[in-house]
């Protein structure tokens, strides 16, 4: 038997192989957990007006956005020591003019990724961008008046716009 630079021989190797093996098996993958959350936040463009809006919806809660209804499902995020990955399935529904909605979205949106998964409407567009935990869901701020409880989705308040006056 030679000693020195010489390749272990199988026999040697053999029992190596069957540690690492036995190890790979033992071990879990290395995977990032994923968060639940209880709020999508969303991003939308009113083309007309070029106005951009920020607005969060609670889960399986409706938000309207002009002629859009905005219904997040699940929110799913990872730990901030992970590399970000933020998605949200989202169900969109369009209000006709003759009042009836028409779904024109049903699927995930990455927020990483706004462009792959966003919903684009000829006047509206609606991309997610994060997902976060309800802040102060029970507890309420002084001076805030209690919410009152109904079936109609949210309607977003935008600013009137502003007149333009030559001088």
């Amino acid at each position: 038997m030679k000693r020195g630079n010489e390749p272990l021989n199988a026999r040697a190797r053999l029992p190596l192989a069957a540690l690492i093996a036995a190890g790979a098996l033992l071990s879990p993958p290395a995977q990032a957990q994923r968060m639940s959350n209880g709020v999508a936040v969303f991003a939308a463009l009113d083309k007309v007006t070029a106005r951009t809006s920020k607005f969060e919806v609670p889960l399986n809660e409706t938000v309207q956005f002009g002629a859009l209804k905005v219904t997040p499902r699940v929110c799913y995020s990872r730990p901030p020591t992970e590399e970000p990955k933020t998605t949200s399935f989202v169900e969109v529904d369009e209000i006709e003019l003759d009042g009836e909605e028409k779904r024109i979205f049903t699927g995930w949106m990455v927020a990483e990724s706004p462009g792959l998964n966003a919903v684009e409407h000829p006047v509206f567009d609606v991309w997610l961008t994060d997902c976060e935990t309800p802040s102060g869901s029970m507890a309420q701020r002084p001076g805030d008046e209690p919410a009152a409880e109904s079936d109609a989705p949210a309607q977003l308040q935008f600013a009137p716009p502003r007149r333009r006056v030559r001088r």
